[in-house]
């Protein structure tokens, strides 16, 4: 391990991750045999349909995952932050990745080689509990989003993806912006429409001062309101 790699005992995202409960023996496993990447924004991590040879861990920053149709459109399927675990499914699974991460913000990554990896999950069972909780996790939001597209106005929609956004990076400093930059035609993405039709549901919650725009940042002014719009039943 290279001496400007942080040993992963002292990693604070540990605690939220797949390796939240393993022994000492494991963690030097892993230390041993990370490689401690850092990514600019827009910088692909890995591809749809190559082979995976090991899972990312990010330290820090946001990643997209991003599914490519036949004529060249780009779906997000999901987004990641510090703590989460990228590659895992496709590398258990033995087949090719099934979508390609792409850095949204500057992003550091701890990369885990497919031996290193099986030989943590072998030896501490705990891990492989922590991913079957989080493939059962994965599978609901998926559940979720299906319901989200087909039954859902786009309005409604919206103001979900941004109550969702909400939930997965919080908010910066002042407890109202929230935590990531996104395109529109990102947030479109996410919400499952057209570029035209998202812009057109963020103005009129503008205009109706349910949030409020700083450049690509989105504040959320009223998120009573916002939950109204997503129509979310308790």
């Amino acid at each position: 391990m290279h001496s400007d790699e942080k040993l992963c005992i002292h990693c604070s995202k540990r605690h939220t991750s797949v390796f939240c409960k393993i022994g000492e023996e494991s963690l030097n496993i892993l230390d041993e045999n990370k490689k401690c990447l850092t990514y600019k924004k827009g910088q692909i991590i890995f591809q749809q349909s190559n082979e995976s040879r090991g899972v990312y861990c990010i330290d820090s920053g946001k990643v997209k995952l991003v599914q490519i149709g036949e004529e060249g459109k780009e779906q997000i399927v999901r987004l990641a932050k510090e703590g989460d675990m990228l590659g895992y499914r496709a590398l258990l699974s033995g087949d090719t990745y099934s979508a390609t991460a792409v850095v949204i913000e500057e992003a550091n990554l701890c990369y885990i080689p497919r031996e290193a990896f099986f030989r943590v999950m072998n030896a501490e069972n705990n891990v492989t509990m922590e991913i079957l909780k989080r493939l059962a996790e994965d599978l609901k939001r998926a559940q979720e989003r299906i319901t989200l597209v087909t039954q859902k106005t786009v309005k409604e929609r919206a103001a979900e993806t941004l109550l969702f956004l909400k939930e997965v990076f919080g908010f910066e400093e002042d407890k109202l912006t929230l935590n990531v930059t996104l395109s529109r035609d990102e947030l479109a993405s996410l919400v499952g429409t057209a570029t035209e039709s998202l812009i057109r549901a963020l103005s009129d919650f503008k205009s109706e001062k349910i949030i409020e725009f700083n450049g690509k940042r989105i504040k959320l002014k009223n998120i009573e309101a916002l939950i109204f719009k997503a129509n979310i039943l308790e």
